[in-house]
């Protein structure tokens, strides 16, 4: 196997960040730079696969070949595991905000605790300690007390929009980063880390500065004006802050935000520019 190939891989652990582990005979990998050339010590090579988890049959793009391990993307799930659920949210896969919202809860919890176990095992070499089990959250979705969207000049599309056409505008958007690209923003209008009213604040701040066409500051050019928004909830007071981040000052520009938020949210108690 080299750099490029599609494999077929059947996954066996789990790691961090979303990563299942695959493990294949090491005759079978051609190492992708001299630095990488020689025996490996492993019987069974280890392949890291995003977007996968123990228990399905992937079809994987081999990324990175090292000497000890490889990196591969599952471009297609042959056998599903039977802990795969359905993520809820419409751009889960796309957006960087989640990892695992496709898999079964306590199965999070299985391997979130296996990791930490493994840590202290492995890593720490330590081999008498207390443990005790991982208080579940009452709350999957809507647990976060702050989230931080930004906007951006260089909009992702997703191959659905894509496919549709039409005129969008690429110049602006506000929500979240891809994964691995610091200047691509895919603009989201739903998100289930925070609260409902998080989301609707969100899609509400969009609306305003478009409208106005404000524009977005450029981190190549370092031009433009909107830069982040971040929005701050408390889970035991009423108490809710949006923090807008911008470039420069527009008292005037802040002042009419301002009054258009507490019209339509109430809710807020604190606002910063």
């Amino acid at each position: 196997m080299k750099k490029g190939d599609l494999v077929e891989l059947k996954i066996e652990k789990y790691a961090f960040e979303g990563k299942g582990i695959a493990k294949v005979n090491k005759d079978l990998i051609k190492p992708s730079a001299e630095k990488d050339e020689g025996l490996m010590n492993e019987v069974r090579y280890v392949v890291f696969v995003n977007g996968s988890y123990p228990g399905d049959v992937v079809k994987a793009e081999l990324k990175k070949i090292k000497k000890s391990y490889s990196e591969a993307k599952a471009v297609e799930i042959i056998a599903p595991s039977e802990f795969r659920t359905e993520a809820r949210c419409r751009h889960f896969g796309t957006c960087g905000g989640c990892r695992q919202q496709d898999l079964d809860y306590e199965m999070q919890l299985k391997y979130k605790q296996e990791q930490v176990e493994e840590i202290f095992r492995i890593m720490g070499g330590f081999s008498e300690y207390e443990k005790e089990e991982i208080i579940p959250s009452k709350n999957k979705y809507f647990y976060r007390n702050k989230m931080e969207f930004s906007f951006g000049d260089k909009r992702w599309l997703t191959k659905e929009e894509i496919n549709i056409g039409g005129e969008i505008d690429r110049d602006f958007a506000l929500g979240l980063h891809i994964p691995g690209m610091f200047d691509k923003i895919l603009d989201i209008n739903e998100c289930f880390l925070q609260s409902e009213l998080s989301s609707k604040i969100l899609n509400a701040t969009r609306s305003f500065f478009k409208e106005k066409s404000v524009p977005v500051y450029s981190t190549k050019t370092h031009e433009g004006y909107l830069r982040h928004l971040v929005i701050k909830q408390s889970q035991h007071s009423d108490d809710l802050m949006v923090n807008i981040v911008t470039a420069s000052e527009d008292d005037l520009l802040m002042k009419d935000y301002t009054n258009y938020l507490l019209k339509n949210f109430p809710e807020i108690t604190t606002i910063i520019n």
